[in-house]
């Protein structure tokens, strides 16, 4: 029971981490990773799950956004909304790959999702990138014990 609660927690801090929510997922993994206690590759994988979950769920929020675009209370300038859609188009699907990267990855995802970037291309790339990120991460935890 223990181990799936700490699964559990890793795979939401990991899905928290990747929605627009401050949070970050890289500590749960480091500390896990440093027990000993488990199966790396299971902690990659529940990690990167919790993690592309997260980002699939802010491309939603981002097919869905722009019919909130002209209202008062909505906290993105309609004019700062089409900047990103323009960047998104300049550098293409391609900037996916940087969804891993802090503060920026997050709302990338979400820009995606309102410049109607297919969802299997947008969940492949995504998953590259967060994969990539924890499989680094991890080879460098271990490389240090």
């Amino acid at each position: 029971m223990i181990d799936l609660a700490v699964y559990g927690g890793l795979f939401l801090a990991a899905l928290a981490a990747a929605t627009i929510l401050p949070m970050q997922s890289e500590t749960a993994l480091v500390a896990l990773l440093l027990t000993g206690d488990y199966p790396v590759w299971l902690l990659v994988t529940i990690a990167s799950l919790g993690n592309v979950l997260g980002s699939a769920a802010n491309w939603l929020l981002g097919r869905g956004i722009e019919r909130f675009r002209e209202h008062p209370w909505f906290p993105v300038k309609p004019a700062a909304l089409l900047r990103a859609q323009d960047h998104y188009r300049r550098y293409g699907k391609w900037s996916l790959l940087l969804s891993w990267v802090p503060v920026v990855g997050d709302p990338l995802t979400v820009v995606a999702g309102l410049a109607r970037e297919p969802f299997p291309v947008f969940l492949a790339l995504v998953a590259v990138a967060k994969t990539g990120r924890y499989v680094v991460l991890a080879a460098a935890t271990l490389s240090l014990i």
